[in-house]
């Protein structure tokens, strides 16, 4: 018997709620027993997603509401992972649209809603947070009308429902006034609006592979929706590749979900989203097929990288010292197994063996690759992020984004002199509650290291998101970083002493008593040149006051950066030193003497 099924995707900007509301949503279909405890933004299972409370991987999930399957997907709402929104709006027949009450459309959510309504997908918008003192829902509202308009959406389409909700208090309601109560109300405007899965039961079987997950006892496990036709536990298939060939393929195990779990079936009915085991030769964009009738779907279509960057071996001083893989053979093996998972992710070939180009969505997208790989303790040097150039009709084309910025009145002035200076255009500017909203069209290399300047600039209080839109002609040359680095002439432990009498030199980004090498970056000049100290050098033994006592050594705390913070920050003759205990800037070349050479051979 044919079971009742509904397929959606809630879609947001990041940081709307929409990990959360699925949290509320699981709980109130009774998912869970009472008794059972969990985890807040219990999706969230990847240790970074924690950390940084952002969704990174898409993921999926399921209740069943009034003998109703609903099959939900959690979806990323930073645009460095569109990739993974892209692939998995194939598997469902609606989405929900979550859009903060205060904050309203943002880049983020334009570039979701505008994928799922190419593929024709009906949504439902709901209004989330309506609890923030600041909440302005009803204009909210008429945003989202705008820019679906915008961008070109139907009738059927426009016809939206609306609900205003708190995903973290656990309620959605029809009109603003209603009492709030529960989620039931979303529940059945899923049911209403979301069209069920046409049933092709004695059709050939199609099922696209859209996402992938690995078991320690199974192996590599396939998810994907049944297109067409009915999978069986124990089939015999063909499993049509990306390129075209076509290899035998045995399905051991076919299970669909329910709740965060998988359960077993003997047989998976069109329309839903399961998983299958067994079949160890399986990448995304292939397709299962009946032996008999082997049509290949049409793999799904996943904007190019903008951003690529240089991974290398690290050939410091330090090397090997942390890292468990130090190899390149190591880094490229680990890098071809993110590809197989991580369709926006793109990994060439240079000139030099122990170097690969690898290209992504942005700094972030490639960030949170590296800070993955340090974790599993591989150690490796990696170069300054640089955008990807189109040649169209002999003009030179280049990535530009849409650049929102929600900063105070007093600092909106600093905010579009910053993103002047990059070659940003402000294309739109609304001043509430002492508040503006600022809109630029801003090309992605004059993004690379904007945001501490930013956040330096308006003391921590502006929000800033951006969001690829299209290539345009070139903008012209940039400005590279404003002031020079101080670089360590030795080898050694940094000194107390030596520190104390270079801070007006400076900011240190290390602490005393921290190893250093001749060639790292150890801090921030004053001015705009580089300069190499000796933060070693030891008080003299023989400089001993015995009438006072010693001036007091005090420092400053050190500047620390992150993974991304810091490939934003360098420049292009610097690499950053990433192992599992540290991330260090270091010039390309260690010595004083080959770098003036360099600079010679420049010139």
């Amino acid at each position: 018997m044919t079971r009742a099924l509904r397929n959606i995707a809630i879609i947001a900007h990041v940081d709307h709620g929409k990990t959360t509301l699925v949290d509320k949503l699981l709980r109130q279909s009774g998912t869970f027993a009472a008794h059972e405890h969990l985890v807040e933004r219990v999706m969230d299972s990847n240790d970074l997603e924690r950390e940084r409370g952002i969704t990174i991987l898409a993921k999926n999930c399921a209740v069943t509401y009034n003998g109703t399957h609903i099959n939900i997907v959690d979806t990323p709402g930073h645009a460095d992972f569109g990739g993974e929104v892209e692939r998995v709006l194939s598997m469902v027949d609606g989405v929900i649209l979550l859009v903060d009450a205060a904050e309203g459309p943002m880049p983020q959510t334009r570039f979701v809603l505008k994928k799922a309504l190419a593929r024709g997908l009906l949504p439902i918008v709901v209004i989330n947070k309506i609890d923030r003192p600041d909440q302005r829902a009803r204009e909210v509202v008429d945003e989202v009308f705008d820019l679906m308009v915008d961008l070109k959406a139907d009738d059927e389409q426009l016809d939206f429902p609306v609900l205003f909700a708190s995903g973290r208090r656990g309620y959605a309601m029809p009109d603003l006034d209603d009492p709030p109560q529960n989620l039931i109300p979303l529940f059945e405007a899923i049911l209403r609006r979301v069209p069920p899965p046409r049933a092709t039961p004695d059709e050939p079987l199609q099922l696209q592979v859209t996402s992938l997950d690995y078991s320690d006892y199974t192996g590599r496990i396939a998810i994907g929706r049944v297109a067409r036709g009915t999978l069986r536990s124990g089939a015999r298939l063909k499993l049509v590749k990306r390129d075209g060939t076509v290899v035998d393929a045995t399905v051991k195990r076919v299970s669909t979900f329910e709740g965060l779990r998988k359960e077993p079936r003997d047989v998976v009915e069109t329309g839903d989203i399961c998983a299958i085991e067994g079949v160890s030769d399986v990448d995304i964009g292939d397709t299962f097929c009946d032996p008999l009738r082997q049509e290949p779907l049409t793999a799904v279509h996943v904007d190019e990288p903008t951003i690529s960057m240089f991974f290398q071996v690290n050939d410091g001083p330090f090397v090997g010292k942390d890292g468990k893989y130090v190899t390149s053979r190591q880094i490229r093996d680990r890098l071809q197994r993110e590809l197989l998972k991580n369709v926006a992710l793109r990994v060439e070939d240079t000139d030099r063996p122990e170097v690969l180009k690898v290209s992504g969505r942005g700094v972030l997208h490639l960030g949170v690759l590296i800070e993955n790989m340090r974790r599993e303790g591989f150690e490796l040097c990696v170069g300054k992020p640089k955008v990807i150039f189109k040649e169209e009709n002999g003009e030179r084309l280049e990535p530009v984004e849409l650049v929102s910025c929600e900063v105070p009145d007093t600092h909106a002035g600093k905010v579009i002199e910053i993103l002047g200076r990059r070659r940003g255009e402000l294309v739109s500017m609304e001043s509430r509650d002492g508040h503006a909203s600022l809109e630029f069209h801003c090309p992605s290399r004059g993004l690379i290291g904007i945001r501490n300047l930013v956040l330096t600039a308006t003391q921590g209080e502006a929000i800033l998101h951006s969001t690829f839109m299209d290539y345009e002609p070139y903008k012209g040359p940039l400005a590279g970083r404003t002031q020079g680095v101080l670089i360590s002439l030795e080898t050694g432990s940094s000194n107390a002493y030596a520190m104390f009498k270079l801070k007006d030199r400076g900011t240190f980004f290390i602490d005393p008593g921290e190893e250093v090498y001749e060639g790292m970056i150890v801090g921030e000049h004053c001015k705009d040149n580089d300069l190499v100290v000796n933060c070693c050098r030891a008080k003299k033994l023989t400089n001993i006051r015995t009438t006072s006592a010693d001036e007091k050594l005090t420092l400053p705390p050190p500047r620390r950066y992150t993974v991304e913070a810091a490939l934003e920050y360098i420049e292009d003759d610097e690499l950053v030193e990433i192992t599992p205990t540290a991330v260090r800037l270091r010039k390309t070349r260690l010595k004083e003497t080959e770098r003036k050479r360099s600079e010679r051979a420049d010139d």
